[in-house]
């Protein structure tokens, strides 16, 4: 399969996440699947894109198979889906895993452990770890790469190779000295973090959806 662009991941990750933590709103409508996309919580980089970016977008992963458009009945306008497992062969754990990592950037096994909440629980780091080795160890083509450690960091991060090659380190990203020793408490602080983010964006997400139902009554 031809790489993913970032746009592509970005609405990939999207659907994913949607499908998954507010399943009664899925499958989405252009305009909720651009907001998804342009949360500014729970996503790294945070982006500005258009309808139309995120439309361009559907339409190359539709011709890869990895989403899909619904206009039942009783719809006025057409949803999207996504079939990321069915394309893939993954199960939830390994789904929400890419998923943050399409939607996040490089993660560690700690972070990894801390964003997921809402899609898979991980029961311990170790289970995080094993399902991010997996994906890293899968036949014929792995899925995710552990990148070089960073100068600082006691930590590794992971990120997916849905969009090719692993990213390199960017120039000047390595943290002061010092900061290794700070690893674990990074973790547990990371989690805290990330769950305090996933509640941020669940309550914009309801007050879009009022807006969005206020507007159809209106």
């Amino acid at each position: 399969m031809n790489p993913l662009s970032a746009v592509e991941a970005r609405v990939l990750g999207s659907l994913v996440e949607k499908d998954i933590t507010t399943p009664d709103y899925y499958p989405m409508t252009l305009k909720a699947l651009t907001n998804a996309c342009n949360q500014s919580s729970n996503r790294n980089p945070v982006v500005s894109l258009s309808e139309r970016d995120v439309e361009l977008g559907l339409d190359s992963l539709r011709e890869k198979k990895l989403a899909f458009m619904f206009q039942g009945a009783e719809s006025r306008v057409p949803k999207y889906g996504h079939r990321f497992p069915e394309t893939f062969g993954l199960a939830r754990p390994e789904a929400a895993v890419l998923c943050v990592l399409m939607l996040r950037g490089p993660q560690t096994a700690g972070e990894i452990r801390g964003r997921t909440g809402r899609m898979h629980e991980f029961a311990s780091l170790e289970e995080a770890a094993a399902t991010l080795d997996a994906l890293a160890a899968r036949a014929p083509e792995p899925l995710v790469a552990r990148l070089p450690r960073q100068a600082g960091f006691k930590e590794q991060r992971y990120a997916h190779l849905l969009s090719g090659d692993a990213p390199a380190p960017a120039a000047g990203e390595e943290p002061a000295p010092g900061r290794a020793a700070a690893a674990p408490e990074g973790d547990r602080l990371a989690r805290l973090e990330a769950e305090a983010a996933a509640l941020r964006a669940e309550v914009a997400e309801l007050r879009q959806l009022l807006a969005d139902l206020k507007g159809q009554l209106g």
